[in-house]
């Protein structure tokens, strides 16, 4: 190595010094902030404006003993044991403010699935009970609300998750390990991710910024200073960030949150037809965008609109439609008795259709089943 002229040298870390050139001298082109009086870029400011937004949750939560001998009826009458033994547990995470004004947290459901209390800190130190609104853990979303006085907080703001690309930079806030309020920084690595086998409802943002135990239910933000996501899981071996974490999509938070303040639950609807992705060569023909209609229900609100078995779905209200998950997704978060606006594309025609939401009647369906 030692012995190779600079011309060589200079060949073979070309790549990185252009590399290096584009972040540092074309702020525009690589997407970072603008630099400060000739200083370096930095996130600073934006954080600084976000931060407070993001808080720290601290569940009691009471637990079933595992144990198999207290499952054991002589066990239990030998020792005079209850039927049911539980121990309370403490667990922690993190949540956005996203309502200052009535006090409004999401966080993910897992992080309070079973709460019994909670406590909520803030950045400066103020701690507040919370109790729960409501949650949903087909999403992995749950709301909180602060009580007792709740001047001084600031709420985030909401961007547009399906506008979000591959690429774009992004910063993760949260509470990892409990150990406060930290702040990491990557891109989106991908969008529309599915299969995970977490909940029955799956869309999530993929980034590399490092997401820990705890980050639960944390912000990610991209460079507006905009909650574009709820982090809620990551792919680790051995426990730890290994650069694949995932978020659900503010989009979808927000249609959950909006029903679980209005119901504590989210009512599902469905529209009578079962979807599958398309196939390679159509896929390549629509611009990989859109879900084929395998089935259609009899006496169905599908049926009743108009729908045909093999109409390709392009879009839902209209936000593109990438896959049949994400249609599934788009569907099962409208209202009882709300209309959604299809765009189909039948034999080469684009077509329109007004759908009413009917009850669900049975439980949450895999990709290709009911909706």
């Amino acid at each position: 190595m030692f012995g190779r002229s600079s011309a060589s040298i200079n060949r073979r870390f070309a790549p990185a010094l252009l590399l290096c050139a584009l972040i540092l001298g074309a702020p525009a082109l690589a997407q970072m902030p603008a630099a400060r009086g000739g200083q370096i870029p930095t996130l600073a400011p934006m954080v600084k404006e976000t931060a407070p937004s993001v808080v720290n949750i601290s569940v009691q939560a009471r637990v079933k003993e595992d144990n198999p001998l207290y499952r054991d009826p002589v066990f239990r009458e030998f020792f005079d044991l209850p039927k049911q033994l539980e121990k309370r547990v403490q667990a922690t995470g993190s949540g956005v403010i996203v309502d200052a004004e009535r006090g409004y947290v999401l966080t993910a459901n897992h992080v309070v699935a079973q709460i019994s209390s909670a406590q909520v800190t803030t950045r400066d130190g103020r701690k507040f009970a919370a109790k729960l609104v409501g949650r949903d853990p087909a999403t992995d979303i749950a709301v909180l609300q602060l009580t007792g006085t709740r001047s001084g907080l600031k709420a985030i703001a909401q961007g547009d998750s399906d506008k979000i690309e591959v690429g774009d930079f992004v910063i993760a806030i949260g509470n990892p390990f409990g150990l406060g309020q930290t702040v990491t920084s990557g891109i989106v690595s991908a969008l529309g991710r599915t299969g995970l086998g977490k909940q029955g409802y799956e869309d999530f943002i993929q980034t590399d910024a490092s997401i820990n135990p705890g980050n639960s239910g944390g912000a990610l933000i991209n460079l507006k200073g905009e909650l574009i996501g709820i982090n809620t899981a990551i792919i680790s071996p051995g426990g730890g960030n290994v650069g694949i974490g995932f978020a659900v999509p503010i989009n979808m938070a927000r249609r959950v949150m909006e029903q679980l303040v209005r119901n504590g639950e989210v009512r599902r609807g469905r529209i009578g037809i079962s979807i599958r992705d398309l196939d390679a060569e159509a896929a390549a023909r629509e611009g990989y965008q859109g879900a084929v209609i395998a089935e259609i229900a009899r006496d169905s609100p599908a049926q009743k609109a108009g729908l045909l078995k093999g109409d390709i779905v392009k879009a839902v209200d209209g936000t593109p439609v990438r896959s049949a998950a994400q249609l599934r997704n788009l569907i099962g978060l409208v209202p009882l008795g709300g209309r959604v606006a299809l765009r189909v594309e039948r034999g080469g025609v684009l077509q329109s259709a007004s759908v009413e939401v009917g009850p669900v009647k049975t439980a949450p369906p895999r990709q290709a089943a009911d909706r």
